[in-house]
């Protein structure tokens, strides 16, 4: 029986040895999943309990003030649950780092519970980003030095673009409460207003990305800066191409596009409202006049420069870089905040003194929204 085995242990030992690899491999992988499968159980009982939490206040707080209505455990729920997912989503490809998707949690949650169509507006603006920040990423490798696989967004950039939207959601519940309501000036003005300066701080984020991102890649002539129309490297701060600008007004027209569709599925009385169309067109000129603002404040208060070694446009100078542009007063991300702050003040005339429409004028209120911006 010795001399058997040994003389044939050379056939049987090797796949031995491989059944014994094999089967350990077997239950690692099964061990993963199963250990993930636990932390999604444990994840997703986590959130049932904070918007069960959130929900109980909420009754509470309408109990005892009595003019609150309360917000119904599903809108918790979902305003919980789907930011998260997009935002683990995101940080899985790299669009967010890890303090970049803390800050998207906050300004998700923040406008999900306010409001489905701010959102869906949201939602698309992150998506149509995201993708855009990642098209052509090796065309753009050589054209910016600061690019990221990606974009991995940390939270200046989600404060930048986030801020005033979740400052107008917080102002929207205060004034009208959390749920969906048709742009309607003559029965919710004050609302519509805090609803159209959201949705024009996203378009005019939207259109910003959507021209810089593709009109750096796609633009066959080279891009002016917008203040004296001279021809500057690609990528340089202030710098305009009719294919950016086209894509700008395209930007800000697919955010108004996904605010109006998410009118007509949340809400419920459009049939006695005043037409809700023309969102689309202020989504669109919101989206076109933030990437001018934008482009404006960056040719006058950032600087830009070109190295000569690398050919690239770099933000920040030294003794080998020629210059572009000269004033250093803003970094880009708050270069974009600004721009999305004076955009939403100036296109749905916010500023002192500048909100003359009429409650009465309901019907036609893009023609008055003309006449204010």
């Amino acid at each position: 029986m010795t001399f058997f085995f040994l003389r044939n242990a050379k056939h049987f030992l090797p796949q031995v040895f491989l059944s014994s690899f094999f089967m350990t491999d077997l239950d690692n992988n099964s061990c993963k999943k199963y250990i993930k499968m636990i932390t999604n159980i444990v994840i997703l009982s986590l959130i049932i309990c904070i918007s069960l939490a959130f929900w109980i206040m909420s009754m509470t707080a309408s109990t005892y003030y009595g003019n609150l209505q309360p917000i119904s455990p599903w809108r918790w729920l979902f305003s919980v649950v789907v930011p998260v997912l997009i935002i683990s989503n995101g940080f899985k490809k790299k669009s967010l780092d890890h303090s970049g998707a803390i800050g998207g949690l906050v300004v998700g949650f923040i406008l999900t519970i306010a409001n489905f169509s701010f959102f869906t507006s949201l939602l698309m603006f992150f998506l149509s980003s995201s993708k855009l920040t990642k098209w052509k990423g090796e065309a753009k490798k050589r054209l910016d030095s600061e690019y990221k696989e990606g974009g991995q967004r940390n939270w200046i950039q989600v404060f930048c673009n986030g801020a005033v939207p979740t400052e107008l959601a917080l102002l929207y519940m205060i004034e009208n409460g959390p749920g969906e309501i048709p742009i309607d000036f003559s029965k919710q003005h004050t609302a519509s207003w805090m609803c159209l300066s959201l949705l024009a701080a996203l378009a005019s984020s939207a259109g910003d990305t959507w021209a810089s991102e593709v009109g750096t890649v796609l633009s066959k002539s080279p891009p002016r800066l917008i203040t004296t129309w001279e021809k500057v490297p690609v990528g340089t701060n202030g710098g305009v191409t009719m294919v950016g600008l086209a894509f700008s007004l395209l930007g800000g027209t697919f955010v108004g596009i996904a605010y109006f569709l998410s009118q007509l599925v949340f809400v419920n009385d459009l049939d006695i409202s005043a037409p809700q169309w023309p969102i689309i067109a202020f989504g669109g000129l919101a989206g076109l006049l933030g990437s001018i603002v934008d482009s404006y404040l960056g040719a006058t208060m950032q600087f830009s420069g070109l190295d000569e070694s690398t050919g690239m446009v770099v933000n920040s100078p030294s003794n080998e870089i020629t210059i572009s542009s000269c004033a250093v007063l803003l970094s880009s991300w708050m270069e974009s905040f600004r721009s999305e702050s004076l955009n939403t003040r100036k296109f749905t005339g916010l500023r002192s003194g500048r909100m003359r429409l009429s409650p009465n004028s309901g019907t036609n209120w893009l023609n008055d929204l003309g006449q204010v911006a």
